[in-house]
């Protein structure tokens, strides 16, 4: 979950809070916590704003502080935010078993897109994907052949395949093979999502998979 700023305070995962959504406050019992302004025109974003605005906050559960950098033209109704720290992973629920190379690869593309590094995010996400097919004996070809071969063999669906290519696999190579253009943090979170299923997959009824790729002959690979 990405932090959004809403009247004035910062809805964002909480480190101290075990990484809980919580609410980070501007203001207690009418006092703000302190701000830094920087009266300048600029654009962000496409819109133009009149001020920077660094905002310290305090999280409502356990006391934690903040910063928020916000642009704005005066008032808090039509700031946008820009940067909150701390920056808090949102971590997704992964099946045992997952080889801990793969795993490693896939909590460092959170901890990624936990401050914004989209693009290298979905690099890493690609990685992670390619990873876990040639563990599970998809070693030959491209990751493109290696998706395909997964869905033929009955270990991930039709619609699953489609979101491989379509959210991680065209995600990363744009990344890197093309040249350099702006990802969303949207993308970034629809690719850890399909990722994370694929995983899950692969490692949930572990004991069925292996079944399939022992019938496929497919010789699983170390990913340590």
């Amino acid at each position: 979950m990405s932090a959004k700023y809403q009247n004035g305070n910062v809805v964002a995962r909480c480190p101290g809070c075990g990484g809980s959504q919580s609410t980070f406050e501007s203001r207690y019992a009418g006092h703000g916590f302190g701000e830094v302004v920087l009266p300048e025109h600029h654009a962000f974003n496409g819109r133009s704003f009149s001020r920077t605005v660094y905002v310290l906050t305090r999280c409502a559960g356990c006391g934690r502080g903040g910063l928020a950098k916000v642009h704005d033209t005066g008032n808090t109704n039509d700031a946008v935010l820009d940067e909150f720290f701390p920056f808090s992973i949102d971590s997704a629920r992964l099946p045992p078993g997952i080889p801990a190379g793969i795993q490693a690869e896939f909590r460092e593309a959170e901890r990624c897109a936990s401050f914004g590094a989209w693009r290298a995010g979905s690099a890493l996400l690609r990685s992670t994907l390619e990873k876990t097919l040639k563990a599970n004996g998809y070693s030959s070809g491209s990751l493109a052949s290696k998706i395909d071969a997964a869905c033929a063999d009955g270990v991930i669906t039709e619609s699953r395949k489609k979101k491989a290519h379509e959210e991680v696999r065209v995600l990363g190579n744009d990344v890197l093979h093309d040249d350099w253009q702006p990802v969303s943090g949207d993308d970034v979170d629809a690719a850890r999502h399909y990722t994370q299923r694929i995983l899950e997959d692969f490692y949930d009824d572990r004991g069925a998979v292996e079944a399939i790729l022992a019938e496929k002959g497919r010789t699983r690979q170390d990913a340590e």
